[in-house]
Parts: C-alpha cells; sequence; structure tokens
C-alpha cells in the first residue's frame, strides 16, 4: 500500500450566479423548471444501496401551486427505520477504514457535480419543492451546499494534522476515529444546504448515517442522493428514510448502537429528543453525542446613528427573504424615535415594490410559506394582531391559500416590546417593531437581551463605534451570529460558522471545523520505545 500526506485543494467560496435575463444560468434553470412540471418524479427512500418503495404513497405540490403534482414519495414503517440502521452498521467497518482521502474525494467530486451538471436540477427542485426564489434557491441548495463539501474536507484535513508533542524515547500519536454506532441526521425543510451537510459531515469523518428529511424537503434530498451516489458514495453510508418522526424516534433511540444525532428543526423537538436520549442512557454503548441548531428570535437593535437607508435595507432583506423563514431571519427590530418615520417611508417604500408570486416568474422577490400548517398559523398572529388595540399594521397583513400559501411581507408596530410577536418565534415573514425614545437605549439593550429565550442571530446599526462596542458586549450572549451594520441573515460557510446558543441549540458551529469534532472520537497512543524494566525510582535508593 502507498502512503502519503496529503493535500486537499484550497477551498473558496462558490461564486453565485445572477441569473440576468438571458444569461445561460437562467437559461438553463428554465430548462429544469419545466422538466420537474411535466413530469411526476418517484421518490424511493435509498436504504443500502437499494430503492425503496411501499404500499403508501405520498404527494409533493409546489407551495405556490398546491393544486400541482410534482411526485410522489414512499413513506416507510418502523421496520424500514431497522433496515436503515441494519444497513448503515453493515457499512460501518469497511467506511470507517476507508483511507481519508477517499472519502474526502467522494464529497469534492458531489461539491462539482453541483457547481456544474446538477446547479439547475438542485436549484430547480428547490425553487418547486420549497418555493424559493432563483437567487434564493442560489445561495442556498448550490453554492453553501458545494461550500458545506469543500471546506467540511478542508477542515477534516486540519484536525488530522493535529497532533501531540512527544517527550525523548516516547512518540504520541493521536488517532481520530468515527463514532462507535450509527448518526441519525434530522434535517429542515428550508435550507437544501443543511439537509445536505447534516448527513455528509457525520459522513465525511467515517460515520455511517441515517438520514430523515422534512417531507416537504424530499424533491430536493433525492437529489442530493443522486448526486452523492454518482460520485461515488458506497452503499449503505447514508440511507434516506422517509418515515413519521416519532415512529423513526422509537427505533432509533432505543438502539445500542446509537451514536449520535445531527438535528435543525424546532426547538420543542429538539428537546423532546434530548429528553427521551437521556431517559435511554443505560441502553447505549457510549453516550450520544447530541447536535442541534433550533429556533431563533432573532434581533435587529437601531441606534439614532444608524443610517437610515442602511437600515431599512436590512430589514427588509433580513425579515422577509425567503418569506422570513430562516431560523435567522430578523422578527424583531427596535427603533429610535427619531428615525422611525423615515425607516417607516422607506420600508413602505421597498415593500409597495416588492412582487408575490410564484417561484418561476423571477420578477417576484417573495413566494409561498412552506404549507398550510405553516399557513394557518402565521395567519394567526397576524389576525390577533389586527385586533389587539397597542398594535398597528404598518404594512401588509393580507394573504391568501386559494392557489398557493401566499402571506404578505407583513410590518407591526407594538406598544409593548414583551407582546406575543416580539417574544415567540412565528417563523413567517412577519416583523414586530418597537419604537423607543433615544434616552432609552441602554435599558433597551436590556429588553432585547431578555425578550427571548434565543440567541440565534441579532444585529447592531450604528455609525458610533462606542455605542457599537457597548451592544457587542451587552448581547454577548443574546447570539451566536452578531452582525454590525448588516441583516442578521446570510452567513457564509467558512466566513461565519453557524450556530446559537440557549434556546438556540447546542453552538456547534456548522461551516467550520468545530461542528466536525463532534463526530469523531479520538484515540490516543503512546509507544515507548525503551520500556523500564523496573518498579523503582531513583528517589527510593537509600543516602
Amino acid at each position: 500500500m502507498s502512503f502519503g500526506t496529503f493535500n486537499v485543494p484550497v477551498p473558496v467560496n462558490e461564486p453565485v450566479k445572477e441569473y440576468r435575463p438571458g444569461s445561460p444560468e437562467r437559461e438553463a434553470l428554465k430548462i429544469a423548471l419545466a422538466e420537474f412540471r411535466s413530469q411526476e418524479t418517484d421518490i424511493p427512500m435509498y436504504i443500502g444501496g437499494e430503492e425503496v418503495r411501499t404500499d403508501r404513497r405520498l404527494r409533493i405540490a409546489p407551495p405556490h401551486d398546491h393544486q400541482h403534482t410534482l411526485g410522489y414519495f414512499y413513506e416507510g414503517e418502523a421496520k424500514h427505520v431497522q433496515k436503515a440502521i441494519d444497513a448503515a452498521l453493515t457499512a460501518k467497518e469497511a467506511w470507517a477504514n476507508l483511507p481519508w482521502e477517499h472519502r474526502a474525494a467522494i464529497f469534492l467530486k458531489a461539491a462539482e457535480l453541483i457547481a456544474g451538471p446538477y446547479r439547475a436540477r438542485i436549484n430547480a427542485a428547490t425553487m418547486l419543492g420549497q418555493s424559493k426564489n432563483a437567487f434564493q434557491a442560489e445561495i442556498d441548495s448550490a453554492c453553501e451546499l458545494i461550500d458545506f463539501l469543500r471546506f467540511n474536507v478542508h477542515y477534516a484535513t486540519d484536525i488530522y494534522k493535529q497532533q501531540p508533542g512527544s517527550s525523548p524515547g516516547v512518540w504520541n500519536r493521536l488517532e481520530y476515529r468515527p463514532l462507535e454506532g450509527f448518526v441519525f441526521a434530522l434535517t429542515p425543510f428550508n435550507f437544501t444546504a443543511i439537509a445536505g451537510n447534516l448527513p455528509t459531515s457525520a459522513a465525511l469523518m467515517g460515520n455511517t448515517v441515517i438520514w430523515k428529511p422534512a417531507y416537504t424537503q424530499v424533491l430536493s434530498a433525492k437529489v442530493i442522493m443522486e448526486v452523492l451516489i454518482e460520485a461515488g458514495l458506497p452503499a449503505g453510508v447514508i440511507n434516506l428514510i422517509y418515515v413519521d418522526g416519532p415512529v423513526a424516534g422509537e427505533v432509533i433511540f432505543s438502539h445500542p448502537d446509537f451514536a449520535g444525532i445531527h438535528f435543525t428543526g424546532s426547538t420543542g423537538v429538539f428537546q423532546q429528543i434530548w429528553g427521551t436520549i437521556g431517559a435511554n442512557i443505560h441502553k447505549y454503548k457510549t453516550y450520544p453525542r447530541i447536535v442541534g441548531e433550533t429556533g431563533g428570535k432573532d434581533f435587529v437593535m437601531v441606534h439614532e446613528s444608524a443610517d437610515v437607508d442602511e437600515v431599512a435595507t436590512g430589514l427588509v432583506r433580513g425579515a422577509f427573504e425567503y418569506q422570513g423563514q430562516k431560523c435567522s431571519a430578523a422578527s424583531r427590530a427596535y427603533i429610535p424615535s427619531t428615525l422611525w418615520p423615515a425607516v417607516e417611508a422607506k420600508m413602505k417604500k421597498f415593500l409597495s415594490e416588492i412582487k408575490m408570486g410564484v417561484t418561476e416568474d423571477f420578477s417576484n422577490f417573495i413566494n409561498a410559506v412552506i404549507d398550510e400548517r405553516a399557513f394557518n398559523k402565521i395567519t394567526a398572529y397576524i389576525e390577533e394582531a389586527k385586533q389587539t388595540d397597542k398594535v398597528r399594521v404598518v404594512a401588509g397583513g393580507n394573504y391568501g391559500g386559494s392557489k398557493g400559501y401566499f402571506i404578505e411581507p407583513t410590518v407591526l408596530q407594538v406598544e409593548d416590546p414583551a407582546y406575543r410577536t416580539m417574544c415567540e418565534e412565528i417563523f413567517g415573514p412577519v416583523l414586530s417593531i418597537y419604537v423607543y425614545e433615544p434616552s432609552e437605549f441602554d435599558n433597551v439593550l436590556k429588553v432585547v437581551n431578555t425578550t427571548s429565550p434565543y440567541a440565534l442571530t441579532g444585529s447592531i446599526f450604528s455609525k458610533d463605534r462606542y455605542v457599537i462596542e457597548q451592544a457587542a458586549k451587552a448581547l454577548e450572549n443574546a447570539a451566536g451570529n452578531f452582525y454590525i451594520n448588516d441583516k442578521p441573515t446570510g452567513a457564509v460557510v467558512g466566513q461565519q460558522p453557524f450556530g446559537g446558543a440557549r434556546a438556540s441549540g447546542t453552538n456547534d458551529k456548522a461551516g467550520s471545523a468545530l461542528n466536525l469534532y463532534r463526530w469523531l472520537s479520538a484515540r490516543t497512543i503512546k509507544e515507548t520505545f525503551s520500556p523500564p524494566k523496573s518498579y523503582e525510582y531513583p528517589f527510593l535508593k537509600p543516602e
């Protein structure tokens, strides 16, 4: 066998294509959209290298056109979860023993495939299945997923290089093993990149994975599996199942070989999972790794020294891109009374120009929320606000679900900074604003820090460096990703490692080496070249 110390290609963030009229990428995307529209895609589970279909076939539709059928996926049962676990454990030894550079090569090839021949396909699947416009799909399902794959290989290489020092006559080594058992990846609907990163980051480090995506993301999940298979991922390394959450959990969290969960989703579900793992801790061979990124109630704090146009732009983009269905989306803002009239006017102007509709019309900035359940939850908040004397609807507030689940970008001005929409995660296009007197800035910082149990993202807008430093210090535990004079969304792999604490998760920073450490179990090896041959130490000798 040949050996070498290998340097991987230096990762660079994938350039974001613009999709201008007449551009090649726009034309390719239109073709891919039409192709998905013209057929009903068959979406099997992938277990141990087999395509698995069941008698229970579930329909999927675009959220912005829910009368149209995009295809069908096959829902599994407990026996399919067990089959996936068996496949993962069967594949484990060969995958864990495969030299790391060969594992890395598979995911680097996957990145190249997404950057090239699969780019239009994965973007179109995301646009139709998850109702993202072309730009939001591009920065997510193409660029961010490519970045995750490339940068994770780079971080893994750096981790493997980290070795302890050795004293004379001793050689100390550190092995980085995968976890003992299998990893469960539970992924959300809102980012195709997250759905791809959660299983592949664990697999890169030698683990085998059971992957359960959100049912509203299965179309782009299928494309991810197509890419991984073409890239050469061996059978059983990542097993893609569509099974009801409690059914999957009952099997997975009771299995002795359960070694860890990589999760993005709601805080309530994550806390329930944590409790289940704790109750079952005596069943496991090892203490499972629990990695989760959950909810947010993300803030924008504005100082009177801020620029009005920058604030208005940051709020509109931060709150309403992808219909506010980002865990990092701006959902509460605190604006001084001296700036509010100008900020309000500018936001109204922007929102009056924004178009809402289907993703296939590239002129639409706003599309549909993900499903009827989300639509009903979000609109209930809006209706309650309309009936509340101390809340004013500044913009939006209208909605309709007959063709698609459309909700206008809605801005609420509240008199009480503890009103529900300032405190509770809505996960939709609703921004609540509290207007304060500039003299109350210090007190409002305390309100920002204590209003929400979450601590995911937040930002400060100010031109005063002392104020920026004051806010950064006062809010150091209020956000895992903190932005200065920018919207609190849009973290880029390799630039802003993402994750929050408090009720927002374990802050293991996806898109950094910190996350990959969670999928490793280190073994220290000490080799002594001249071992002692007597128990005696010099201090024992007589005077």
